[in-house]
């Protein structure tokens, strides 16, 4: 009986240390945002599942794609992890390395199967490369064939990302590989609109042509819709959300309830002060120059009325979130200060982190599904 006892506990036991010593979301996301590849293969030794995913940007896999952690992403590739799995938020591997320009850690995604494009409407790889701005990623992934005329979940191309961000190399580079310029999205827009919104008039210039584009220039400027810019969340307040991060996993709630609230107050202010484009100049005339038996030497230019913004005026806060996720985050917020008033500091602690990646999101327009993974938050792209 004694000698079957001592079997059974030399069974059970190691079993036991190893489901303790597994992390729970906010300390596994942690420690693979450090790059700690001693810690992830001791957890994925003791039975971790290799798909597990953090609070924040998703499996280890994903973290290891957003940091451009090579290392990391072969590691729980060759423990089983889905290349192609899609966290809570909608995004994928593939998306979250071009989302943040890791050039090397998109070649090697696609290299061992993640997929360019997207069932359906969604968000692709090549949508979050162009908003961002990357053009190394941009021509790699087309380079590969990745649908250039890709729909977002509200039917917008990557050529209108670019149009509405103002990245004019990008969007040739788009208008060159064969882009569409008539795609309308579902509230009948296409990038002329976008560019001629966001006061972006050389970009609606290329995808029109002079032509159209002096028919576009000539109508008010207000018909095309109030520009607002994305916003990006400022340096300080990934770094304090990081440090929240750090504390709350090692058991210090008050400095993490601290920097959740600092980096609050970080995103709220980078909003508060967020300027908005002056609208495109309505146009009063176009001036078209020529030469006899020269028809190369044409050119088009237009005459503006003075602008009634001065440029660089601020015209109000501009905050890209749409109001149900604004209340959400209102919501959040004063339910986190009334559980921490009430000396609830695990759940006043979920709430702000909650709120803070709300908040996060809604510095950057509106994109997937609710939102996107981000380090602290999550990442969101475009309308």
């Amino acid at each position: 009986m004694k000698k079957l006892w001592l079997a059974f506990l030399f069974l059970v036991f190691p079993f036991g240390l190893a489901a303790a010593s597994l992390p729970d979301p906010v300390r596994f996301a942690v420690v693979i945002e450090q790059g700690d590849l001693r810690a992830a293969r001791e957890w994925l030794d003791n039975g971790l599942p290799a798909d597990f995913e953090g609070s924040v940007i998703g499996s280890g896999l994903m973290i290891g794609a957003w940091e451009g952690n090579i290392a990391m992403m072969e590691l729980f590739h060759s423990r089983g992890a889905d290349i192609n799995r899609t966290n809570r938020l909608g995004e994928q591997a593939l998306q979250l390395a071009a989302w943040r320009g890791q050039l090397a850690a998109v070649r090697w995604l696609v290299e061992r199967g993640a997929r360019l494009d997207r069932d359906g409407r969604e968000w692709s790889a090549l949508h979050y490369a162009v908003f961002a701005g990357h053009a190394d990623v941009v021509d790699l992934l087309l380079g590969r064939g990745a649908d250039i005329n890709a729909l977002s979940t509200n039917g917008s191309t990557p050529l209108m990302m670019a149009a509405r961000e103002g990245k004019e190399a990008i969007a040739r580079t788009l208008l060159a590989a064969g882009a569409r310029r008539d795609i309308v999205n579902e509230q009948g827009e296409n990038a002329v609109h976008w560019a001629m919104r966001h006061n972006n008039l050389d970009i609606a210039r290329a995808i029109g042509g002079a032509e159209r584009f002096g028919v576009a220039a000539a109508r008010p400027a207000a018909s095309w819709g109030a520009p607002v810019r994305s916003q990006p969340v400022p340096d300080r307040a990934d770094s304090l959300m990081a440090a929240a991060r750090r504390m709350e996993a090692a058991g210090r709630r008050d400095e993490a309830l601290n920097l959740y609230r600092a980096a609050l107050a970080a995103i709220r202010q980078a909003d508060a002060t967020r300027k908005i484009a002056p609208p495109a100049r309505a146009a009063t005339g176009m001036v078209i120059t020529a030469r006899r038996g020269k028809p190369d030497a044409q050119s088009a230019s237009l005459s503006y009325a003075t602008s009634a913004v001065p440029e660089g005026a601020r015209v109000g806060a501009g905050a890209t979130a749409t109001p149900a996720v604004a209340d959400a985050s209102d919501d959040l917020l004063r339910r986190a200060r009334e559980l921490e008033a009430a000396g609830k500091r695990k759940e006043a602690l979920q709430a702000y982190r909650q709120a803070a990646a709300s908040l996060r999101t809604s510095a950057l327009p509106a994109a997937p599904a609710a939102r996107s993974a981000v380090p602290g938050a999550g990442p969101a792209p475009p309308p």
